[in-house]
């Protein structure tokens, strides 16, 4: 006798979607209730909570204990951004990826950094300065701040050839992050290192990072002048 396969959560949320998005529970309409989804998909219960679950995090309903589950009258998407490496960001755009270590200092936590980090004041951190180029031009200024009682092993890591974003990803990958987006002036520093005039208009990216709610780092990502961020959902 052939064993039924089990059904995935993400069949369950992929097919829920469809409905929503071919008007077969139009917006504001109340969904059947986790019994009778699991009923229909031959499933247990929890694999139907967990799939509605996500379509609350991706916007497309809103559960509400003892109300159930609503079609959201106004449903988002949640666009995707990837962060990627600076040497798969040049690569990807068919250039040759060059990486040059500025600076490498043990230094005392500034006050802004504690603060921005969470961590005691002059908690000791790894600060970097590094370079990425794309066809030996300057693609990304990268300035980054690690927490060494996070990452201890990190004091003798060999920054040289690689950047600190690559062997962070091995040694210590970040399960959270927070990232914003600005346009910034360049100041003479700023215009120095990516070739251009001070004033020039750039895209910045800052990132923090934790590992199980230990915060890692907080890099500071500048890139050259026309760089375009695009994201899809």
């Amino acid at each position: 006798m052939a064993v039924q396969k089990r059904i995935s959560f993400q069949v369950i949320r992929d097919e829920v979607k469809r409905r929503i998005e071919a008007r077969v529970w139009p917006q504001g309409s109340l969904l059947p209730t986790e019994t009778q989804l699991a009923e229909e998909f031959n499933c247990a219960r929890a694999t139907v909570n967990r799939a509605l679950r996500e379509l609350a995090e991706q916007g497309f309903v809103e559960r509400k204990r003892k109300s159930g589950t609503r079609v959201k009258k106004e449903p988002r998407r949640q666009a995707k951004l990837e962060i990627s490496l600076a040497r798969q960001a040049v690569e990807n755009q068919n250039s040759t990826y060059r990486y040059a270590l500025v600076e490498r200092n043990l230094v005392d936590s500034p006050g802004w950094l504690a603060s921005q980090l969470d961590v005691a004041p002059a908690a000791r951190v790894l600060h970097i300065i590094c370079m990425h180029y794309a066809d030996n031009r300057p693609f990304q200024l990268e300035e980054r701040w690690i927490n060494i009682d996070a990452v201890p092993d990190v004091v003798h890591a060999d920054l040289d050839s690689s950047g600190p974003h690559e062997w962070l990803l091995n040694a210590a990958p970040f399960t959270d992050a927070e990232i914003a987006f600005s346009a910034v002036s360049a100041d003479g520093r700023l215009a120095e290192y990516m070739g251009t005039t001070a004033g020039t208009s750039m895209i910045q990216l800052e990132r923090t990072t934790w590992k199980d709610g230990q915060p890692i780092t907080f890099a500071r990502m500048t890139h050259h002048p026309g760089y375009c961020v695009r994201t899809r959902y």
